[in-house]
Protein backbone atom coordinates (compact mmCIF):
# COMPACT_ATOMS: atom_id res chain seq x y z
CA UNK A 1 0.00 0.00 0.00
CA UNK A 2 1.13 3.50 -0.55
CA UNK A 3 2.95 5.20 2.16
CA UNK A 4 0.96 8.10 4.17
CA UNK A 5 1.21 11.67 2.90
CA UNK A 6 4.26 14.02 3.91
CA UNK A 7 3.71 17.30 5.55
CA UNK A 8 5.50 18.50 2.08
CA UNK A 9 3.32 16.81 -0.30
CA UNK A 10 0.27 18.02 1.75
CA UNK A 11 -3.71 17.10 0.50
CA UNK A 12 -4.66 20.04 -1.32
CA UNK A 13 -8.25 21.27 -2.23
CA UNK A 14 -8.90 22.46 -5.94
CA UNK A 15 -11.25 25.23 -7.01
CA UNK A 16 -14.73 24.28 -7.98
CA UNK A 17 -16.27 24.06 -11.35
CA UNK A 18 -19.20 26.35 -11.79
CA UNK A 19 -20.29 24.89 -15.13
CA UNK A 20 -22.89 21.78 -15.81
CA UNK A 21 -22.02 18.49 -14.01
CA UNK A 22 -22.39 16.11 -11.61
CA UNK A 23 -22.34 16.67 -7.64
CA UNK A 24 -18.67 15.89 -7.77
CA UNK A 25 -17.42 19.32 -8.87
CA UNK A 26 -14.81 19.19 -11.27
CA UNK A 27 -14.39 15.58 -11.76
CA UNK A 28 -14.45 13.16 -14.76
CA UNK A 29 -16.73 10.54 -12.68
CA UNK A 30 -19.18 10.79 -10.10
CA UNK A 31 -18.41 7.43 -8.37
CA UNK A 32 -15.65 4.97 -6.68
CA UNK A 33 -16.45 1.58 -8.25
CA UNK A 34 -15.27 -1.45 -6.26
CA UNK A 35 -11.57 -2.32 -7.13
CA UNK A 36 -11.67 -5.77 -9.25
CA UNK A 37 -9.11 -7.29 -7.13
CA UNK A 38 -10.55 -6.63 -3.66
CA UNK A 39 -12.83 -9.54 -2.04
CA UNK A 40 -14.54 -6.60 0.48
CA UNK A 41 -16.45 -3.89 -0.70
CA UNK A 42 -17.90 -1.07 1.19
CA UNK A 43 -21.55 -0.35 -0.24
CA UNK A 44 -22.99 2.67 0.74
CA UNK A 45 -26.86 2.84 2.57
CA UNK A 46 -29.26 3.77 0.31
CA UNK A 47 -31.05 5.09 3.21
CA UNK A 48 -28.80 7.16 5.38
CA UNK A 49 -29.89 10.66 5.82
CA UNK A 50 -28.38 13.38 3.37
CA UNK A 51 -29.02 16.90 2.77
CA UNK A 52 -30.34 17.77 -0.50
CA UNK A 53 -28.03 18.95 -2.80
CA UNK A 54 -29.19 22.09 -2.89
CA UNK A 55 -28.95 22.66 0.59
CA UNK A 56 -25.60 21.04 0.68
CA UNK A 57 -24.24 21.84 -2.15
CA UNK A 58 -21.75 20.32 -4.58
CA UNK A 59 -19.47 18.16 -3.07
CA UNK A 60 -16.06 18.28 -3.23
CA UNK A 61 -13.39 16.15 -3.04
CA UNK A 62 -10.12 17.03 -2.43
CA UNK A 63 -6.79 16.04 -4.15
CA UNK A 64 -4.44 14.31 -1.75
CA UNK A 65 -1.04 13.81 -2.40
CA UNK A 66 1.03 10.40 -1.66
CA UNK A 67 4.64 9.10 -1.97
CA UNK A 68 5.56 7.11 -3.59
CA UNK A 69 8.03 4.76 -2.42
CA UNK A 70 9.51 3.39 -6.47
CA UNK A 71 12.57 2.63 -6.39
CA UNK A 72 12.90 1.85 -10.10
CA UNK A 73 12.55 4.59 -12.29
CA UNK A 74 11.90 3.33 -16.11
CA UNK A 75 9.36 1.15 -17.03
CA UNK A 76 9.67 -1.05 -20.11
CA UNK A 77 7.47 -2.95 -22.58
CA UNK A 78 7.57 -4.74 -25.93
CA UNK A 79 4.42 -3.24 -27.21
CA UNK A 80 4.34 -2.86 -30.82
CA UNK A 81 1.65 -0.25 -30.96
CA UNK A 82 3.57 2.41 -29.17
CA UNK A 83 6.10 4.33 -30.27
CA UNK A 84 8.45 3.27 -27.98
CA UNK A 85 10.11 0.72 -25.59
CA UNK A 86 10.69 2.85 -22.88
CA UNK A 87 8.71 5.25 -20.64
CA UNK A 88 9.01 7.45 -17.19
CA UNK A 89 6.05 8.33 -15.57
CA UNK A 90 6.43 11.01 -12.41
CA UNK A 91 2.86 10.42 -10.91
CA UNK A 92 0.37 7.55 -10.67
CA UNK A 93 -3.33 8.25 -10.94
CA UNK A 94 -3.97 11.67 -12.57
CA UNK A 95 -6.18 14.75 -11.46
CA UNK A 96 -7.09 15.79 -15.03
CA UNK A 97 -9.64 13.29 -14.28
CA UNK A 98 -10.48 12.61 -18.46
CA UNK A 99 -14.02 10.72 -17.75
CA UNK A 100 -12.83 7.75 -20.57
CA UNK A 101 -9.05 7.14 -19.54
CA UNK A 102 -7.60 3.90 -20.54
CA UNK A 103 -5.17 4.35 -17.73
CA UNK A 104 -7.81 4.66 -14.28
CA UNK A 105 -7.63 0.25 -14.10
CA UNK A 106 -3.52 0.76 -12.77
CA UNK A 107 -4.60 2.72 -9.67
CA UNK A 108 -6.09 -0.83 -8.91
CA UNK A 109 -3.02 -2.32 -8.22
CA UNK A 110 -2.49 0.00 -5.98
CA UNK A 111 -5.46 -0.87 -3.56
CA UNK A 112 -7.64 2.04 -4.99
CA UNK A 113 -10.30 2.53 -7.17
CA UNK A 114 -10.38 3.56 -10.96
CA UNK A 115 -13.04 6.07 -10.23
CA UNK A 116 -12.71 9.17 -7.94
CA UNK A 117 -9.32 7.34 -6.24
CA UNK A 118 -7.37 7.68 -9.47
CA UNK A 119 -8.49 11.38 -10.07
CA UNK A 120 -8.26 12.40 -6.19
CA UNK A 121 -5.55 9.96 -4.87
CA UNK A 122 -2.14 10.64 -6.69
CA UNK A 123 1.27 8.87 -6.01
CA UNK A 124 4.19 11.31 -6.70
CA UNK A 125 7.67 9.58 -7.36
CA UNK A 126 9.60 12.69 -5.49
CA UNK A 127 13.01 10.44 -6.33
CA UNK A 128 12.46 9.92 -9.64
CA UNK A 129 15.34 12.80 -11.14
CA UNK A 130 17.66 11.51 -8.70
CA UNK A 131 16.71 7.39 -9.85
CA UNK A 132 16.67 8.91 -13.91
CA UNK A 133 20.44 10.02 -13.25
CA UNK A 134 21.48 6.91 -11.45
CA UNK A 135 19.97 5.09 -14.43
CA UNK A 136 21.37 6.93 -17.67
CA UNK A 137 24.81 7.07 -15.87
CA UNK A 138 25.21 3.11 -15.45
CA UNK A 139 27.47 1.71 -18.00
CA UNK A 140 24.83 -0.84 -18.69
CA UNK A 141 22.28 1.87 -20.06
CA UNK A 142 22.03 1.78 -23.68
CA UNK A 143 20.28 5.53 -25.16
CA UNK A 144 17.34 5.35 -27.11
CA UNK A 145 14.26 7.36 -26.47
CA UNK A 146 12.19 7.68 -23.21
CA UNK A 147 8.34 8.43 -23.47
CA UNK A 148 7.11 10.66 -20.89
CA UNK A 149 5.33 9.46 -19.54
CA UNK A 150 2.92 6.77 -21.62
CA UNK A 151 0.58 6.30 -18.83
CA UNK A 152 -0.38 9.63 -16.80
CA UNK A 153 -0.07 13.06 -17.68
CA UNK A 154 3.50 14.51 -16.50
CA UNK A 155 2.06 17.67 -16.83
CA UNK A 156 -0.78 17.44 -14.30
CA UNK A 157 -1.76 20.03 -11.54
CA UNK A 158 0.73 19.01 -9.19
CA UNK A 159 3.56 19.40 -11.52
CA UNK A 160 2.98 23.63 -11.34
CA UNK A 161 4.62 23.12 -7.84
CA UNK A 162 6.49 19.90 -7.56
CA UNK A 163 8.30 20.00 -11.04
CA UNK A 164 9.48 16.29 -11.12
CA UNK A 165 8.62 16.68 -14.98
CA UNK A 166 10.53 19.68 -15.13
CA UNK A 167 13.41 17.97 -13.16
CA UNK A 168 13.34 14.88 -15.05
CA UNK A 169 13.93 16.90 -18.19
CA UNK A 170 16.94 18.64 -16.78
CA UNK A 171 18.62 14.92 -16.56
CA UNK A 172 17.50 13.87 -20.09
CA UNK A 173 19.51 17.54 -21.24
CA UNK A 174 22.51 16.68 -19.22
CA UNK A 175 22.76 13.20 -20.55
CA UNK A 176 21.45 14.47 -24.10
CA UNK A 177 19.27 11.65 -23.98
CA UNK A 178 16.01 11.94 -26.41
CA UNK A 179 12.65 12.50 -24.39
CA UNK A 180 9.07 12.14 -26.29
CA UNK A 181 6.48 13.79 -24.46
CA UNK A 182 2.27 13.38 -24.64
CA UNK A 183 0.55 15.64 -22.99
CA UNK A 184 -2.66 17.57 -22.40
CA UNK A 185 -1.37 20.56 -20.67
CA UNK A 186 0.02 23.60 -21.85
CA UNK A 187 2.01 23.39 -18.76
CA UNK A 188 4.93 22.10 -21.10
CA UNK A 189 5.93 25.27 -22.89
CA UNK A 190 7.35 25.99 -19.11
CA UNK A 191 9.79 23.56 -19.84
CA UNK A 192 11.04 25.35 -23.53
CA UNK A 193 14.23 25.98 -22.77
CA UNK A 194 15.40 22.65 -22.44
CA UNK A 195 12.98 21.04 -24.97
CA UNK A 196 14.64 23.43 -27.07
CA UNK A 197 17.73 22.53 -26.01
CA UNK A 198 17.54 18.74 -26.89
CA UNK A 199 15.99 19.66 -30.03
CA UNK A 200 19.29 20.53 -31.30
CA UNK A 201 20.74 17.44 -30.96
CA UNK A 202 17.08 15.88 -32.64
CA UNK A 203 16.29 14.98 -28.81
CA UNK A 204 13.01 16.26 -27.87
CA UNK A 205 9.32 15.71 -29.31
CA UNK A 206 6.08 16.53 -27.92
CA UNK A 207 2.61 15.92 -28.97
CA UNK A 208 -0.07 17.77 -27.82
CA UNK A 209 -3.17 15.63 -27.82
CA UNK A 210 -6.37 17.62 -28.62
CA UNK A 211 -9.77 15.35 -28.07
CA UNK A 212 -12.38 18.81 -28.89
CA UNK A 213 -12.21 22.18 -29.88
CA UNK A 214 -15.51 22.56 -27.85
CA UNK A 215 -14.55 24.01 -24.56
CA UNK A 216 -17.80 23.22 -23.39
CA UNK A 217 -17.54 19.41 -24.23
CA UNK A 218 -13.71 19.79 -23.20
CA UNK A 219 -14.99 20.75 -19.19
CA UNK A 220 -16.82 18.16 -18.39
CA UNK A 221 -15.04 15.47 -20.47
CA UNK A 222 -11.62 16.18 -19.31
CA UNK A 223 -12.71 18.58 -16.31
CA UNK A 224 -8.82 19.66 -15.17
CA UNK A 225 -7.23 19.93 -18.44
CA UNK A 226 -5.83 22.78 -20.44
CA UNK A 227 -8.39 24.70 -22.68
CA UNK A 228 -8.42 23.73 -26.77
CA UNK A 229 -7.23 27.44 -26.96
CA UNK A 230 -4.19 26.82 -24.75
CA UNK A 231 -3.35 23.86 -26.06
CA UNK A 232 -2.86 25.23 -29.98
CA UNK A 233 -1.18 27.90 -28.15
CA UNK A 234 1.42 26.02 -26.59
CA UNK A 235 1.74 23.67 -30.03
CA UNK A 236 2.56 27.31 -31.58
CA UNK A 237 5.40 28.29 -28.86
CA UNK A 238 6.98 25.17 -29.14
CA UNK A 239 7.38 25.15 -32.84
CA UNK A 240 8.47 28.76 -32.63
CA UNK A 241 10.87 27.55 -30.43
CA UNK A 242 12.34 24.87 -32.50
CA UNK A 243 10.83 21.77 -30.95
CA UNK A 244 9.01 19.49 -32.79
CA UNK A 245 5.66 19.31 -32.14
CA UNK A 246 2.62 16.98 -33.31
CA UNK A 247 -0.84 16.34 -32.59
CA UNK A 248 -2.60 13.63 -30.98
CA UNK A 249 -6.51 13.72 -31.54
CA UNK A 250 -7.18 11.00 -29.24
CA UNK A 251 -8.83 9.43 -28.07
CA UNK A 252 -11.68 9.17 -31.01
CA UNK A 253 -15.39 8.56 -29.71
CA UNK A 254 -17.14 7.83 -32.22
CA UNK A 255 -20.67 9.39 -32.27
CA UNK A 256 -19.31 12.06 -29.71
CA UNK A 257 -16.15 13.65 -31.46
CA UNK A 258 -15.47 11.93 -34.51
CA UNK A 259 -16.68 14.83 -36.84
CA UNK A 260 -14.32 17.17 -35.56
CA UNK A 261 -11.11 15.40 -37.00
CA UNK A 262 -10.94 17.61 -40.17
CA UNK A 263 -10.91 20.69 -37.85
CA UNK A 264 -8.35 19.28 -34.84
CA UNK A 265 -5.76 18.68 -37.17
CA UNK A 266 -6.20 21.92 -39.72
CA UNK A 267 -6.43 23.82 -36.89
CA UNK A 268 -3.27 22.20 -35.19
CA UNK A 269 -1.37 22.83 -38.74
CA UNK A 270 -2.01 26.35 -38.63
CA UNK A 271 -0.87 26.24 -35.25
CA UNK A 272 2.45 24.73 -36.21
CA UNK A 273 1.84 21.07 -35.74
CA UNK A 274 4.47 19.10 -38.03
CA UNK A 275 2.60 15.64 -37.50
CA UNK A 276 -0.95 13.83 -36.52
CA UNK A 277 -1.70 10.91 -34.80
CA UNK A 278 -4.90 9.07 -33.65
CA UNK A 279 -6.26 6.74 -31.50
CA UNK A 280 -9.62 5.10 -30.45
CA UNK A 281 -11.22 5.34 -27.42
CA UNK A 282 -10.62 2.25 -25.70
CA UNK A 283 -12.65 0.67 -22.41
CA UNK A 284 -10.68 -1.78 -20.31
CA UNK A 285 -12.20 -3.63 -16.84
CA UNK A 286 -14.31 -1.01 -15.56
CA UNK A 287 -13.58 1.93 -17.76
CA UNK A 288 -16.44 0.73 -19.84
CA UNK A 289 -19.08 1.32 -17.17
CA UNK A 290 -17.33 4.36 -15.83
CA UNK A 291 -17.61 6.08 -19.61
CA UNK A 292 -21.71 4.61 -20.16
CA UNK A 293 -22.06 6.24 -16.36
CA UNK A 294 -20.54 9.59 -17.56
CA UNK A 295 -22.40 9.61 -21.18
CA UNK A 296 -25.78 9.08 -19.21
CA UNK A 297 -25.22 12.45 -16.68
CA UNK A 298 -23.66 14.29 -20.01
CA UNK A 299 -25.30 13.43 -22.62
CA UNK A 300 -27.92 11.18 -22.09
CA UNK A 301 -29.25 11.12 -25.86
CA UNK A 302 -26.30 10.06 -27.27
CA UNK A 303 -25.61 7.05 -24.84
CA UNK A 304 -26.74 4.38 -26.47
CA UNK A 305 -25.58 5.50 -29.97
CA UNK A 306 -22.05 6.49 -28.29
CA UNK A 307 -21.69 2.89 -27.02
CA UNK A 308 -23.03 0.92 -29.81
CA UNK A 309 -20.59 2.27 -32.47
CA UNK A 310 -17.27 1.82 -29.72
CA UNK A 311 -18.70 -1.89 -29.27
CA UNK A 312 -18.68 -2.09 -33.20
CA UNK A 313 -15.15 -0.84 -32.77
CA UNK A 314 -14.23 -3.18 -30.69
CA UNK A 315 -16.00 -6.81 -31.79
CA UNK A 316 -18.83 -6.15 -29.80
CA UNK A 317 -17.02 -5.29 -26.85
CA UNK A 318 -15.88 -2.18 -24.49
CA UNK A 319 -11.76 -2.75 -25.38
CA UNK A 320 -10.09 -5.15 -27.60
CA UNK A 321 -6.66 -5.93 -26.31
CA UNK A 322 -5.35 -7.29 -29.02
CA UNK A 323 -2.02 -5.71 -30.41
CA UNK A 324 -2.73 -4.00 -33.89
CA UNK A 325 -6.07 -3.71 -33.10
CA UNK A 326 -6.23 -1.65 -29.71
CA UNK A 327 -5.18 1.56 -30.61
CA UNK A 328 -7.37 2.06 -33.73
CA UNK A 329 -10.24 -0.76 -33.64
CA UNK A 330 -11.60 -2.89 -36.51
CA UNK A 331 -14.90 -2.90 -38.76
CA UNK A 332 -16.24 -0.60 -41.11
CA UNK A 333 -16.42 2.30 -38.17
CA UNK A 334 -12.65 2.35 -37.65
CA UNK A 335 -12.28 2.31 -41.39
CA UNK A 336 -14.47 5.40 -41.54
CA UNK A 337 -12.40 6.94 -38.84
CA UNK A 338 -8.93 6.10 -40.64
CA UNK A 339 -9.85 7.23 -44.20
CA UNK A 340 -11.44 10.67 -42.32
CA UNK A 341 -7.95 10.98 -40.91
CA UNK A 342 -5.60 10.34 -43.30
CA UNK A 343 -7.74 13.09 -45.62
CA UNK A 344 -7.61 15.70 -43.00
CA UNK A 345 -3.91 15.38 -42.79
CA UNK A 346 -3.59 15.47 -46.73
CA UNK A 347 -5.06 18.46 -46.55
CA UNK A 348 -3.49 20.10 -43.85
CA UNK A 349 0.16 18.52 -45.02
CA UNK A 350 0.89 16.62 -41.83
CA UNK A 351 2.57 13.48 -41.84
CA UNK A 352 1.38 11.09 -39.65
CA UNK A 353 5.11 9.45 -39.10
CA UNK A 354 6.74 10.36 -35.79
CA UNK A 355 9.95 12.34 -35.78
CA UNK A 356 12.90 10.48 -35.82
CA UNK A 357 15.22 11.16 -32.44
CA UNK A 358 18.61 10.50 -32.71
CA UNK A 359 20.80 9.51 -29.60
CA UNK A 360 24.07 10.20 -31.37
CA UNK A 361 24.56 12.92 -28.97
CA UNK A 362 24.57 11.03 -25.62
CA UNK A 363 26.93 11.94 -23.30
CA UNK A 364 27.75 10.86 -19.49
CA UNK A 365 28.97 13.75 -17.43
CA UNK A 366 32.47 13.81 -16.38
CA UNK A 367 33.30 10.69 -19.00
CA UNK A 368 35.64 13.35 -20.95
CA UNK A 369 37.51 14.32 -17.67
CA UNK A 370 37.89 10.77 -16.35
CA UNK A 371 39.38 9.86 -20.50
CA UNK A 372 41.82 12.44 -19.08
CA UNK A 373 43.40 11.07 -16.03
Amino acid sequence: MPSPPREDIPGKSLPEHSGPGPRWVARGTSSNPANRFERIHVVDDPDADEAPEDEAGPRTVPTLLLRDPSRTILAHNQSPDVGFDTSLNPYRGCEHGCGYCYARPTHEYLGFSAGLDFETRILVKEDAPSLLREALAAPRWQPRVVALSGVTDPYQPAEHRLQITRRCLEVFTEFRNPVAIVTKSALVTRDTDLLAELARFDAAAVNISITTLDDDLRRRLEPRTASPRARLEAIEALARAGVPVGVMVAPVIPGLNDAEIPSIVATAADAGARSAHLIALRLPHGVGDLFEDWLERHVPERRSKVMNRVRSLRGGRTNDPRFHSRMRGSGAFADQIQDLFALACRRAGLSNERPPLSTAAFRRPGDGQLALL
